[in-house]
C-alpha cells in the first residue's frame, strides 16, 4: 500500500464519529481489529497499534494488503 493512501485511509478510520472498529489484513495473512482509536499512532508509513490486553502490533504501509471497516461490506479500504 502506498505510504500517503496507507496514513490517509488509518486516520480516516481512526477518526469516523462515532468510531467503530476496523481491522488491518496484512499481506503475511494476519489480521487484528484496531478498537480503539487512542490505540494507534501513523506517522511516516509506519504505525503501531496497542491491543486491550498491551501488546504492540507494529506494522507498515508495505505489510498491509487492506484496511476493511463496517464488516457488513459497506467501506473497505
Amino acid at each position: 500500500m502506498e505510504t500517503g493512501n496507507f496514513e490517509q485511509t488509518l486516520e480516516v478510520f481512526k477518526d469516523r464519529r462515532p468510531f467503530r472498529p476496523f481491522t488491518v489484513a496484512l499481506v503475511n495473512g494476519d489480521r487484528f481489529e484496531v478498537d480503539h482509536p487512542g490505540a494507534l499512532a501513523v506517522r511516516d508509513g509506519i504505525a503501531m497499534y496497542i491491543s486491550a490486553g498491551g501488546a504492540p502490533v507494529i506494522f507498515d504501509h508495505e505489510g498491509v494488503s487492506q484496511i476493511v471497516g463496517d464488516l457488513m461490506g459497506q467501506a473497505n479500504a
